[in-house]
């Protein structure tokens, strides 16, 4: 039997360039889908999957996440006089329970990797989970739901993945494929960012992953790769062929929320999504184009 997955990372120290002047002061995890924060959404998902403690990798001018998962007593006092029920409750079910959320500071933009190493203290010898909030995955099961449900059949480090075009494999991290049945992908190797004409797939690595606590004994070197960076891929890398190593093809879409594009669409798919707007997103939509 494999050990459970209790515990998950969010690295949440970037800068948030593409979404200036909005992220001048606000955190780029903070910037909203409809009506909740993209990193309340990654908690979200990670609790549907059994995660029960929880660290966010920070840096400078991120504090407003910690006031977000914290009690704002003087607006819970408003909205119970008001009698805002369904207000309050959704400002109460924001936070994880007392004492299983955690932050941590990763002082340089050092890389993924590196922001991954800057929780190797909480992580403490255990496998763990690895969610970007930027990559916003609608499904239902929540996609890590369906990473932990894969873990238990195979164990070992497993990535979700999507297939991207050839002429973007430049912009992830991309699997060596030694098996594939349509839904597990065993790899054999992954390469961080590889040019179309040397990629060994289209597979793309994107923001979720479940990891061995072996992977530190490779982030410890600090080793630079691609751009410079300390690279999460390239320590994943290392480990392949001691650790069973798979891709999962989730069900469900995903959005980059780390571009304008994919931030935009997301917006408008959340929306439709939802009983109180799916009738006039669709009008305005109609209205609009």
């Amino acid at each position: 039997m494999v050990q459970p997955i209790r515990k998950a990372v969010f690295p949440v120290a970037g800068l948030g360039t593409r979404f200036l002047p909005a992220t001048k002061v606000m955190p780029k995890e903070m910037l909203t889908i409809v009506d909740k924060p993209l990193i309340q959404y990654a908690v979200e998902e990670a609790m549907e999957a059994g995660i029960e403690e929880f660290v966010l990798v920070t840096g400078r001018g991120k504090h407003l996440m910690e006031d977000h998962f914290d009690h704002a007593y003087e607006l819970e006092a408003i909205l119970t006089e008001r009698g805002k029920e369904a207000e309050l409750e959704a400002v109460e079910r924001v936070a994880p329970d007392p004492g299983k959320l955690s932050y941590t500071r990763q002082r340089r933009p050092l890389g993924l990797g590196h922001a991954v190493w800057c929780a190797r203290q909480f992580i403490a010898g255990d496998p763990f989970a690895v969610v970007l909030p930027d990559d916003l995955i609608q499904a239902g099961p929540g996609c890590l739901k369906q990473m932990v449900a894969a873990y238990e059949e195979v164990g070992g480090n497993i990535v979700a993945v999507e297939d991207v075009p050839r002429e973007q494999t430049d912009r992830y991290g991309i699997l060596d494929v030694a098996d594939d049945d349509g839904r597990l992908v065993r790899a054999k190797g992954l390469v961080e960012k590889p040019k179309p004409a040397d990629a060994p797939s289209t597979l793309s690595i994107i923001g979720r992953y479940i990891l061995q606590p072996e992977v530190f004994e490779h982030l410890d070197k600090h080793e630079t790769g691609a751009g410079g960076e300390i690279q999460l891929t390239d320590a994943m890398a290392k480990t392949v062929g001691d650790i069973p190593f798979h891709g999962l093809r989730f069900e469900g879409r995903r959005f980059d929320c780390g571009t304008k594009l994919g931030f935009v669409a997301a917006n408008v798919a959340f929306a439709a999504a939802r009983d109180d707007l799916r009738g006039d997103i669709r009008e305005v939509l109609r209205e609009i184009i």
